[in-house]
């Protein structure tokens, strides 16, 4: 028996308490009823059935009395089942609220979720009216307070940044030190263990795979797998429930503790998200919340109205166009920073969610014209993945000022130069430099630049200088997932191997990659693990390994603390030296040149040492008088000197003879050893000749040794 409520009010979207009672709102222009199915404290019996009694404009809506802090519900939602014109409503399947605050449990892509009968002969032309309600992930209703305690962001400027990119999960699976009920949870993260760990590192901001509810697809299930990246959004206001360790509220208190807790170390957090498309796929997919409330006005559909563009490789692809998209994106980004004091985020291939209606990118498309003039999002970092699928999808330098992007060339042109490839030393040289060709024409500063070498996508930096080719066999896709040209060297073996040379060189390799991520004018992004030696054992598309494949192994024997403690080292220079970080773009000429460039000689680079095809040694200085004395700071500060060998054999260096750095340079970073030798050994002259290993690079800096 369907019961009654009160009209309520139109907003705000999904369900809020207030009066004794709830307010529910709903938009859906295909609905020509919406229910509100009300459960039991497990989520398991359908207790009240209420059709919702007022529509304004196409916002479903009503007021229910008596609803409370951990209620369960969901929306069947009457309409029409026309696949073929765009339409898929389906009053059998139980919904999720689009707005939902929290979920009640995992999603697991069970089949009585789909819209039609799996296996039919009209395939998703059928309508399966099977109901989902005894399986389906329901919405919770949540209690606004928390107690912040005071609670304020760090408000880290973007150039000061350094940016840990980590899977919640993953990074406390099995930390010692976190207890074991809450490894792999938001609390887990918020431990006490695992924040002294990361302030050991030294980062100011963790960038976590996404945490907004996700769904398992049902052929990960069938194979006993699991999506463990999570980029398969389904609530885009909702903490992942697998992330919870306890409570009634679907994770939502959990993740304001674990942001509190990180807060009052003095570490932001970033959240990766996906706007781009959701977990329902194409039109062979579920239908667990979007699709079957407006499936026409939520995705954006082909001609054909039955299939899906897709910007995104997933199946289906957001309209963020639509008014009503762009003002739930819009809603749940600032919802995220103003209850759920998050910092910034990355948005996942950005791109497909800042085209027009006709599916073209341009700064004054809708969602990038509303971030631009939005008061709350203007003050959290906003970052791109600046590529998608969709026509003229590599927008790397495309966006707007007030954006940063994950710099791709910055990776391909940096790895490149360690793998000793041909032509590599001109581009190199200017990612050092934040890829001013790129981003300065548009007035935007290095801090524009995030600068990666690897991230979640791909190798390990380990697996990096340990594979030529990638191993994703566990996947169970014949190692035809996962990119294949990686731009990656084994150092002379494949895989495992005992052989000292090869072993030495791939620690070598890694530490000329930190070291040119961190002494690079840009942001640099970690990947979590990177700065230990953790390995994926050569599988670069660890996306549904919730296994020990992609856990941190914090055991004696796979953890590399002579790497830890270099990383550090990296970070704690990095702080140091405030020309790495300057907002303006260097500039190699002039009075007082902000970059100089070097050859092996000590004299200035020609240009036919620029274009010779086997060049592969550099000398640049960063001049930390320069702003000064341009009159762009208050004073001075010390300049650095990067020497780089990327040839297979030793060069004997000069250091530059010039003075105007100072009269003598200090050695803080040599790649080809572990330890440095003792300070007064670390002096080094104007003019001196340094002898440097093949594949390896120092650090210099004008100034006394911190």
């Amino acid at each position: 028996m369907t019961d009654t409520c009160d009209p309520g009010r139109p907003w705000p979207m999904g369900m809020h308490l207030r009066d004794g009672g709830a307010n529910f709102a709903l938009y859906s222009s295909a609905a020509e009823a919406v229910e509100l199915c009300l459960f039991d404290a497990e989520g398991r019996e359908e207790q009240r059935r209420i059709r919702l009694p007022a529509r304004t404009e196409d916002i479903w809506h009503g007021f229910v009395p008596g609803v409370e802090p951990g209620t369960r519900y969901g929306v069947r939602v009457h309409g029409p089942f026309d696949p073929g014109n765009g339409q898929r409503c389906n009053p059998a399947k139980l919904l999720l609220d689009p707005y939902t605050r929290a979920i009640d449990r995992p999603l697991r892509g069970d089949a009585v979720t789909f819209g039609y009968p799996l296996g039919h002969e009209e395939q998703d032309l059928a309508r399966d009216d099977g109901d989902s309600a005894p399986v389906a992930a329901k919405s919770v209703v949540i209690a606004p307070d928390f107690d912040w305690q005071g609670d304020r962001p760090p408000a880290i400027p973007m150039a000061d940044s350094v940016f840990y990119e980590v899977n919640v999960r993953g990074f406390t699976k099995n930390m010692p030190g976190v207890p074991e009920e809450l490894r792999g949870t938001f609390a887990g993260l918020a431990n006490q263990a695992a924040i002294d760990y990361l302030k050991r590192l030294g980062v100011t901001a963790v960038q976590l795979l996404p945490v907004q509810a996700f769904n398992d697809e049902g052929r990960l299930v069938d194979a006993g797998l699991a999506n463990y990246w999570g980029y398969n959004t389904i609530g885009f206001f909702a903490p992942e429930p697998r992330y919870c360790f306890k409570g009634t509220d679907g994770g939502v208190a959990e993740f304001r503790g674990m942001v509190k807790a990180l807060h009052q170390a003095g570490i932001e957090v970033i959240l990766d998200v996906v706007y781009n498309h959701t977990c329902e796929g194409n039109h062979m997919g579920p239908t667990m919340c979007f699709k079957g409330i407006d499936n026409a006005a939520y995705y954006r559909l082909t001609d054909d109205r039955r299939y899906y563009n897709d910007f995104s490789g997933t199946g289906n692809t957001l309209d963020v166009s639509n008014p009503p998209v762009l003002r739930m994106v819009m809603d749940s980004l600032r919802y995220w920073v103003e209850e759920m004091h998050v910092d910034g985020f990355r948005f996942d291939l950005a791109p497909a969610i800042a085209r027009d209606a006709a599916g073209a990118f341009e700064h004054r498309t809708p969602f990038l014209s509303a971030v631009a003039q939005d008061p709350v999002l203007r003050r959290v970092k906003m970052i791109a993945e600046p590529w998608d699928l969709g026509d003229y999808g590599y927008q790397v330098g495309g966006f707007p000022v007030g954006w940063s992007e994950w710099n791709g060339s910055y990776r391909d042109e940096v790895r490149d130069f360690w793998r000793n490839a041909d032509d590599s030393l001109p581009t190199f040289a200017s990612r050092l430099c934040g890829t001013p060709e790129i981003f300065a024409p548009t007035r935007r500063p290095p801090s524009a630049s995030v600068n990666i070498v690897t991230v979640h996508d791909g190798f390990t930096l380990r697996d990096l200088v340990s594979y030529n080719e990638k191993h994703n066999e566990a996947n169970g896709e014949d190692n035809r997932d996962g990119e294949s040209h990686n731009r990656s060297w084994n150092c002379g073996a494949e895989g495992p191997t005992d052989n000292p040379e090869v072993l030495a060189l791939r620690a070598r390799q890694q530490r000329n990659l930190l070291a040119t991520l961190f002494m690079s004018r840009g942001v640099p992004l970690l990947l979590g693990g990177d700065e230990i030696g953790r390995t994926q054992q050569g599988n670069n598309n660890a996306y549904c390994q919730d296994s020990p494949i992609s856990w941190f192994d914090w055991s004696d024997e796979a953890r590399d603390d002579a790497l830890f403690a270099f990383t550090a080292k990296l970070i704690r220079l990095r702080k140091e030296l405030a020309v790495l970080r300057s907002p303006h773009w260097p500039v190699g000429d002039g009075e007082h040149p902000d970059a100089t460039w070097y050859s092996v000689w000590g004299l200035p680079m020609t240009e036919n040492e620029w274009q010779h095809p086997g060049a592969r040694c550099l000398q640049l200085v960063f001049d930390g008088a320069a702003d000064h004395a341009k009159g762009r700071a208050d004073q001075p500060g010390p300049s650095v000197l990067l020497l780089f060998n990327g040839a297979p054999e030793a060069h004997l260096f000069t250091v530059p003879p010039e003075t105007r750095f100072g009269p003598t340079w200090q050695l803080r970073i040599a790649t080809d050893r572990e330890q440095l030798p003792a300070r007064r050994a670390r002096r080094v002259a104007p003019g001196a000749k340094l002898r440097l290993k093949s594949h390896a690079m120092m650090v210099l800096t004008q100034g006394p040794v911190a």
